[in-house]
C-alpha cells in the first residue's frame, strides 16, 4: 500500500501560485517560473565536467513522482482551468476532483474524473482504494493541499523551492488547525532550478 504524498512547486516566499490565476494564466500571474525546473526552458544545459547536465536531478524527481503516482486529488478550480490544457487527467491515473457541485464521472483518455461532494479525506479514501500498492498524489490547488493537511490524510510533503520570490498569490501553507504539525526531513535534493525536500509528518 502506498502514501499520500503533496507534491507542490512553491516560491521562496511561500506561494504556489502567483495572484490573478485564471485560464489565461492557470498559474498566477508571474506562476509559471514555478515549473520551469519540471518542464526545462531555463538555465545553462550545457554538460558539466563531471558529465551531469543541469537539470538532471530535476527531471529524476520528476520521474519518481510519476512513478509513484497511482491516484490524484486536486481541487474543483484546478480542474475547471486544467482540464481544457491537460486534455486529460493530470497523470495517467484515476483523478479526484474535491467540489461543492455533483457532476457524473467524466472518463478520459488515460484515466476518468470522478467528483467527490463530501469532503477531501473522502476523496483521498477514494484515491487510496483506487491507487493499489501506489501513492495518492494531492496537488492542484493551495486549498484543497491545506485541507488534506488539516485533516490529517497526508503522510509525505515534498516542496520543489524555487528561487524566486513571486510576492503575492496563493500561500501553499496557510493552515489553519489548533495543533501544530511535526516533521521529518527525509530527502534533499539541490539544483540550480529548485531545492526538492521531502518531509515525512510525524504522527
Amino acid at each position: 500500500m502506498g502514501i499520500v504524498r503533496v507534491s507542490s512547486s512553491v516560491s521562496l516566499d511561500g506561494f504556489s501560485a502567483g495572484p490573478d490565476v485564471s485560464t489565461d494564466a492557470p498559474m498566477g500571474v508571474g506562476g509559471e517560473r514555478l515549473h520551469r525546473w519540471l518542464f526545462g526552458g531555463g538555465g545553462d544545459r550545457e554538460v558539466a565536467a563531471d558529465g551531469t547536465t543541469p537539470g538532471g536531478d530535476d527531471a529524476a524527481v520528476s520521474a519518481e513522482l510519476y512513478a509513484r503516482t497511482g491516484a490524484v486529488v486536486i481541487g474543483r478550480r484546478t480542474y475547471d482551468i486544467g482540464v481544457d490544457l491537460w486534455g486529460d487527467t493530470p497523470f495517467p491515473v484515476p483523478t479526484f476532483v474535491v467540489t461543492h457541485r455533483a457532476q457524473e464521472p467524466r472518463p478520459m483518455t488515460s484515466a476518468t474524473f470522478t467528483f467527490v461532494t463530501d469532503g477531501v479525506a473522502s476523496a483521498v479514501a477514494q484515491a487510496v482504494a483506487a491507487a493499489g500498492d501506489r501513492d495518492v498524489l494531492v496537488m492542484g490547488g493551495a486549498e484543497v493541499v491545506r485541507q488534506a493537511l488539516a485533516a490529517g490524510v497526508v503522510d509525505e510533503i515534498t516542496l520543489n523551492v524555487v528561487p524566486v520570490l513571486l510576492h503575492g498569490g496563493s500561500r501553499l501553507l496557510d493552515v489553519a488547525s489548533d495543533r501544530h504539525t511535526e516533521l521529518e526531513r527525509t530527502a534533499l535534493v539541490a539544483t540550480a532550478e529548485a531545492t526538492h525536500l521531502t518531509f515525512r509528518v510525524v504522527r
